[in-house]
């Protein structure tokens, strides 16, 4: 989660560990915070270094005043890059320096604005589109905040949470952050932070899609995929939709939409999972009617690695994505016992799906995406089980890298169905994967 935390650290409150721990200790690890090198007054950047050095899914940008906060508008971009916002109300613990800058036009009061700059900024961030669910007030003069709030509610606008720097306040504040932590939140801020992560380096050799397309013509350019990934990065918007299920519909059709130009005969491996995607979504929609945040995350890992070069590691945003699978995945070294002694029940998987196109009398198939694929395109009683299909395409992750294969046993005229050995420990971010999506594939 990404929070926009606007304090100018006036009074007696401490720019140290003591108020980064009240504010956000649910968070952080402050352990390794040095006072003596980290200044957060005079270098407010430190603070989302701290997180960076930490390797922390979370990142916590601080301004300090009114200044701060027009100058991070200008390097961010507001809806996209920040999840909650903090602010103080009082924001006048400024330099001279700083005093003497200039204020909005409107303004002529400077003392005055900047004693109410953090109402200024809330309703900036309102014209912007930031709703008010998502920010809240951090004040010391909470008293300051009911004339706003009665102002609010005499023009419609939401009732915007207000909390008190006082110890009972702080864990209110706390509480309030983990809320706003949802599947949703969480979802978002990892496909946002993907897309920006591949676009930043993306070069002509890293355009793996286009080893999928055949013809010259059709091959992605560096602009087309520039744009696709903005196009994803902003589908989300930054409050939760009520029509989450056609929001995510429509997602996943984007995402999978330029998979119908990659051509079977050249497909492989992973990129098998995409291109059934769009093939089940061009022909039968109504699969994807009310999905959840796991196989959205799982899709959208699946899709930038088969479209782009990535090293091994497992990235950033994959971290962020994975953890929505937080209270189903195995732990380490149980999946590291399951790979080495190679107990995944790939073969059972393979089996149940090969029986239950017998039962319905489905077109003779081998590869596992073909006899799924039979069972949707004929008219059999399971082609609406939208539970099934999508448990299919978590099984597509083992079966196109387990592959089937026939095997003539030790017996004579005897052919016999085997899976290819793979070592789902070889690469990290495989290892990752495998062990949080298993429990929904098996």
């Amino acid at each position: 989660m990404n929070i926009l935390w606007i304090e100018d650290f006036g009074g007696t409150l401490s720019s140290g560990t003591e108020t980064l721990e009240l504010m956000f200790q649910g968070l952080l690890n402050f352990d390794d915070w040095d006072e003596d090198e980290l200044n957060l007054i005079k270098t407010p950047s430190d603070l989302a270094k701290f997180c960076q050095q930490q390797n922390s899914v979370h990142r916590i940008h601080l301004c300090r005043h009114y200044f701060d906060y027009i100058e991070f508008k200008k390097n961010h971009s507001i809806l996209n890059d920040i999840d909650v916002i903090i602010t103080d109300i009082r924001l006048d613990n400024l330099s001279s320096d700083a005093f003497d800058l200039s204020i909005p036009e409107a303004y002529t009061d400077k003392p005055k604005f900047h004693e109410n700059g953090g109402f200024y900024i809330f309703n900036d961030l309102i014209h912007l589109g930031v709703s008010a669910e998502r920010m809240c007030f951090m004040s010391g003069e909470k008293n300051s905040f009911k004339a706003f709030e009665e102002k609010c509610a005499e023009i419609y606008i939401p009732r915007v949470q207000a909390f008190e720097k006082s110890d009972a306040d702080y864990e209110k504040l706390r509480s309030w952050i983990d809320a706003q932590s949802s599947d949703y939140v969480q979802l978002r801020r990892g496909i946002i932070t993907g897309c920006e992560a591949i676009a930043y380096s993306l070069e002509e050799g890293s355009l793996l899609f286009n080893n999928f397309i055949g013809e010259k013509d059709k091959k992605a350019s560096i602009n087309e995929m520039q744009d696709y990934l903005s196009t994803l990065a902003n589908f989300l918007p930054l409050r939760e939709p009520d029509n989450k299920d056609d929001v995510y519909k429509l997602f996943i059709r984007t995402l999978s939409h330029e998979w119908e130009a990659a051509e079977p005969k050249l497909i492989k491996d992973l990129a098998w999972v995409m291109k059934t995607t769009r093939n089940w979504m061009a022909h039968n929609s109504n699969l994807f009617n009310a999905l959840d945040e796991k196989i959205l995350a799982y899709l959208f890992v699946l899709n930038m690695r088969a479209m782009f070069k990535l090293n091994d590691q497992l990235q950033p945003y994959e971290t962020v994505l994975l953890q929505l699978f937080n209270d189903s995945s195995l732990e380490k070294e149980q999946f590291k016992e399951i790979n080495r002694s190679r107990l995944m029940p790939i073969s059972k998987a393979y089996s149940d799906l090969k029986n239950l196109a017998l039962d319905r009398h489905s077109q003779e198939a081998f590869q596992f995406r073909a006899i799924a694929n039979n069972l949707l395109n004929e008219n059999s009683d399971v082609k609406e089980d939208k539970k099934l299909f999508i448990k299919l395409l978590y099984q597509m992750f083992w079966l196109n890298t387990s592959r089937p294969i026939v095997s003539t046993g030790r017996q004579r005229n005897v052919l016999e169905i085997d899976f290819m050995k793979f070592n789902y420990a070889d690469k990290p971010y495989l290892f990752e994967l495998a062990r949080h999506i298993y429990k929904h594939s098996f």
